[in-house]
């Protein structure tokens, strides 16, 4: 908090006013986004002029007095903020010059409209051009600059890996693990033997094996599967057991909580717990005994769930596949191009019949099927970008997918039977004013459909619009009219999923809440309630841990292309709209995913009207409308590292070949992943690739 000053002192321990974040603009003016508004609601936002901001930042929690009166040509409230409740951080990272013979740094981005001083920072051997990590000592008004210090030299812009401690450092992410949290590991290490306890049941002569990314780290589920009296299915989704190594309220525990979830960069991993365990003595390596939570759900043969128990158990995984593998099998199940023991081979041939199986009731039932390009950026050894390329949802992707999804969905029931508070993953139902305009929207590009406020209605228009040249417009159009997934222990449902009870189970050595649920199984199984406190705090917590986690990676691969893409001004690309403002068109990418604008003045001369509820920009002329989802040819016009801003021009219309995208069929989106961003969102080396792991 910056000093106290006449004329502009936050007013402290208020408990009028309505709280929520703050967004600046670049022109210095923001909007506080109140923390009761619902997910992706932006009609209760506060705007916020200039003058009227004090020394708020992108981020901060504020307390805000509303206005009584409208801005002019502005729907909604305006107001002033009147307290900064809590700082986002008072460390930014931007690239350091001299003037006037004093050190200053541009903060990265467009949060800060001047440079901040510095003074003084030759005590850390600062040189122009650095990027630097700076402390802010005073922040900055409309009426005066801010001051800081530099804390960190991170070295040249541009070089390599500078670009990720850029981001490290921009978002708080968590650096190396606490000598405490290590010795904890391997302490867990030195008394793990591979041994079976007493109260652990031994299942490592069964046929189990793991199907994960080839570049995969951990393994952290095996699936078995047979067929039992009366023609049923028993299912077996073995999960890592990583609440035997991280004890609640250790200090292994203590760190995995403060990180919430791994982070998964385009060049790294940082992970949430350390790698004695996640990579080793957690993880279901091929070969190894290792310790399991075995979800054992017995299904009719139509797929129907009749019964579901949980137990801690032993297991030692038979094969490690990858997905590319399992394609090939099940492309052709007697192909001798990957080896196996007979035993595995009719176990992969169970595991595709019995996931068609409930991935079609699971449709039948209302889940959503959202379809949308999904692109992954490659790099070189060191971190730099040289291509990009489709990720395919093939069947060996969906296979795992309903196992997880069906794993989920049965220990939540299991701890809902028992009465037991947990933390479910939550899902709440759209706005139905949102899918009120959606219809409408769908409506204008032909389609004729019934009120989208019933999920098979939606189901249907997705279907319909699979294949069109509408697809990517109606897609879009449904992505952005959902909420957020988020943790909490309300009984809320998961509306894409249709599913009454969800939670996430299959992914403790990488999502915290997940964890949780492995700790509420094992008292529950113990005859006990677990407690109820803390709870909502804690699922506030993970939901943050996670969107800060989802922000860094987009960022990142944001940086990265934005660096590739600034010595290629003029190359052409293939894209999509994936935003309609009154000021431009966002696009993306589809070949190589970057995010930029594409401003109204370049478009093709006209008198433009934007409309919001149908997300579009429509000329007078014939044929000059432009709407979310169309697709469309620009060219790379500007690029500033430094504002992280990207400017296209348009260059043509219409649906043309992808250039320079090795793979041609998208892929099937897994579960809804939230409204389009204007960055770019890249998928990381190393990071799981199962749907419903992010559900």
């Amino acid at each position: 908090m910056p000093p106290k000053r006449p004329g502009n002192r936050p007013t402290r321990g208020r408990t009028d006013g309505t709280v929520g974040v703050f967004r600046r603009a670049a022109a210095g003016y923001g909007f506080v986004r109140p923390l009761d508004a619902p997910a992706g609601d932006r009609s209760a936002d506060v705007h916020i002029p200039a003058v009227a901001a004090l020394d708020a930042v992108s981020g901060d929690t504020v307390r805000v007095r509303i206005s009584k009166a409208r801005d002019v040509g502005r729907p909604g409230a305006a107001g002033e903020i009147v307290e900064i409740v809590k700082r986002r951080t008072t460390r930014f990272v931007g690239s350091y010059f001299e003037a006037a013979g004093q050190g200053w740094v541009q903060v990265d981005g467009t949060g800060f409209a001047r440079p901040i001083a510095v003074g003084d920072p030759g005590a850390k051997g600062v040189r122009r051009h650095d990027k630097v990590v700076v402390e802010m000592v005073r922040f900055p008004t409309h009426l005066r600059d801010g001051e800081g210090v530099v804390v960190e030299v991170l070295g040249k812009a541009g070089d390599v890996g500078v670009d990720t401690q850029t981001v490290i450092h921009e978002f708080g992410l968590p650096g190396p693990f606490p000598d405490e949290a290590l010795d904890d590991a391997r302490a867990q290490a030195e008394r793990f033997d591979e041994s079976i306890p007493t109260g652990r049941r031994d299942l490592t002569d069964r046929v189990i094996v793991t199907i994960d990314p080839v570049d995969a780290r951990d393994f952290d589920d095996a699936i078995s599967l047979e067929r039992v009296e009366r023609g049923h299915w028993l299912l077996g989704v073995h999960i890592a057991d990583v609440s035997h190594f991280v004890r609640e309220g250790s200090p292994l525990d203590q760190e995995a909580r403060n990180r919430g979830t791994s982070v998964y960069l385009p060049d790294r991993v940082i992970p949430m717990i350390p790698e004695i365990v996640s990579n080793n003595l957690a993880s279901l390596q091929p070969g190894k005994v290792r310790y399991a939570k075995t979800c054992w759900i017995e299904f009719t043969g139509a797929g129907v769930p009749v019964h579901a128990a949980v137990e801690a158990t032993a297991i030692r995984s038979r094969r490690r596949f990858t997905y590319e593998e399992v394609d090939v099998f099940l492309a052709d199940p007697d192909t001798p191009a990957v080896e196996m023991i007979p035993e595995v081979r009719s176990l992969l041939g169970r595991m595709r019949d019995l996931a068609r199986i409930l991935r079609a009731r699971r449709i039948a039932r209302g889940s959503l099927q959202l379809e949308m390009p999904e692109v992954k950026i490659d790099l070189d050894r060191d971190g730099r970008v040289t291509g990009a390329h489709v990720v395919e949802n093939t069947e060996s992707h969906q296979i795992i997918e309903e196992f997880m999804l069906a794993a989920n969905e049965a220990v939540a029931e299991a701890l809902k039977a028992a009465e037991a508070p947990f933390l479910r993953r939550i899902h709440a139902a759209p706005d139905p004013r949102k899918l009120r305009q959606l219809t409408e929207f769908v409506s204008e590009l032909g389609f004729e459909v019934d009120s989208l406020e019933s999920r098979f209605e939606l189901q249907r228009l997705l279907e319909m619009a699979r294949g069109r040249p509408e697809e990517h417009a109606v897609h879009y159009a449904v992505l952005r009219s959902l909420t957020r997934a988020a943790y909490g222990p309300q009984d809320d449902g998961h509306y894409a999923l249709a599913s009454d009870c969800y939670c996430h189970f299959t992914s403790p050595i990488r999502r915290y809440p997940d964890l949780t649920i492995h700790r509420a199984l094992e008292v529950v199984a113990r005859g006990r309630r677990p407690p109820a406190d803390g709870l909502v705090q804690l699922g506030g917590e993970c939901s943050d841990l996670e969107r800060r986690a989802e922000a860094a990676e987009r960022e990142l691969v944001k940086l990265k292309l934005l660096n590739f893409l600034k010595s290629r001004i003029g190359e052409e690309l293939d894209a999509v709209v994936t935003g309609v403002e009154p000021f431009g068109l966002f696009v993306q990418g589809l070949g190589l995913p970057a995010e930029g604008l594409v401003p109204i003045d370049t478009l093709p001369d006209d008198a433009y009207r934007y409309d919001r509820a149908s997300h579009t920009l429509a000329g007078r002329r014939a044929g000059q409308t432009f709407r979310l989802g169309d697709r469309v040819r620009v060219a790379v016009a500007r690029v500033d590292t430094e504002r992280r801003e990207l400017d296209f021009r348009l260059v043509g219309r219409g649906r043309r070949p992808r250039a320079g995208v090795r793979d041609r069929r998208p892929p099937k989106a897994k579960g809804r992943r939230g409204p389009p961003k204007r960055t770019p969102k890249g998928k990381p080396k190393g990071k799981p690739k199962k749907g419903p792991r992010g559900r």
